[in-house]
């Protein structure tokens, strides 16, 4: 029966020893979507994306690719059509850029084309008869990219892509990754511990706590636990509040200052008249909205540090 998504996992699980690094992961990616795989360093996210690979082998559970069940007879065949940067890239730094290509294009068999192809998709075309030890760290991560890429593959799985880059290289390959679904069809699983680089790449987003995914679904969706509210810093917190509630709002208390829903802008003048004229001074207003940040602290816990 079609599963509907590129990617499932079935309660993929990874146990090192007593330690279990990755417990019943049940992962869906969607065809054509930008999957963010959101955690904490440690969490689990590299081993998870390096069973999918074949690279590691589960303790239990199993993988589904491209309707497909992944077995020891057709792993091979199904990793074909896979792309993948895990970690680091590897390259030859005595070989010029185009030369480390050609290598890979060769393993993969794929056609020549394909190394001018992706040598201008990772805008590294004007450097493709430089040697790589003379590449800047950016660059190596585009020809990383670009080595990925070569096949054009249905699915291309990115471990950290901007790990280690400036500014300037992250707002590049964010670009890169963006533009690769509706330039070429595929599908990206890509992980992060950078909450802002997965709010602006991607369209569905994993987050994974402890081995466990804590939370999985669109970023529309995630992004809906966050809850717009007014807050007020007045200089007799418990009278004010007394006053709110009063008048029918829900305020609450929290670090000195008065949380209210979200209300339009005529009623907030109305309250602000309220407050003064018993005397309370305002001495500060806010609209507050919930970060991702926020979102994901909530949803993995406070004690843990991304």
């Amino acid at each position: 029966m079609p599963t509907q998504n590129l990617v499932e996992t079935h309660n993929l699980t990874k146990q090192y020893g007593k330690v279990c690094c990755v417990n019943a992961l049940n992962m869906k990616v969607p065809p054509g979507s930008i999957y963010g795989f959101l955690g904490p360093n440690g969490a689990g996210k590299s081993t998870t994306l390096k069973m999918i690979l074949g690279l590691v082998r589960p303790t239990k559970g199993n993988i589904t690719l491209f309707d497909t069940p992944v077995n020891e007879q057709n792993r091979m065949k199904l990793l074909a059509q896979t792309g993948s940067l895990i970690e680091s890239p590897s390259y030859y730094g005595h070989l010029t850029g185009e030369e480390n290509l050609r290598i890979i294009q060769t393993l993969k068999g794929c056609s020549e084309k394909d190394i001018d192809e992706v040598l201008k998709i990772v805008r590294l075309s004007e450097a493709r008869g430089k040697l790589v030890n003379h590449y800047s760290l950016g660059m190596k991560q585009r020809l990383g990219l670009a080595a990925a890429l070569l096949g054009f593959p249905r699915l291309l799985i990115l471990d950290e892509p901007t790990n280690g880059l400036d500014p300037a290289g992250i707002q590049e390959m964010r670009e890169l990754i963006c533009s690769l679904p509706q330039a070429y069809g595929m599908t990206i699983l890509l992980s992060s511990h950078l909450l802002s680089e997965i709010d602006q790449m991607a369209d569905h987003v994993g987050i994974i706590r402890k081995g466990v995914l804590v939370y999985q679904d669109t970023l529309e969706s995630l992004h809906a636990h966050s809850k717009e509210q007014i807050a007020l810093r007045v200089n007799h917190t418990a009278i004010a509040l007394d006053l709110l509630r009063q008048n029918g709002i829900e305020a609450v208390l929290e670090n000195g200052y008065l949380l209210l829903p979200m209300i339009d802008d005529a009623y907030v003048a109305h309250l602000c008249r309220l407050l003064i004229a018993q005397n309370i001074s305002l001495y500060r207003i806010e609209k507050r909205e919930k970060s991702l940040e926020d979102i994901f602290l909530s949803l993995t816990g406070k004690e843990n540090s991304l």
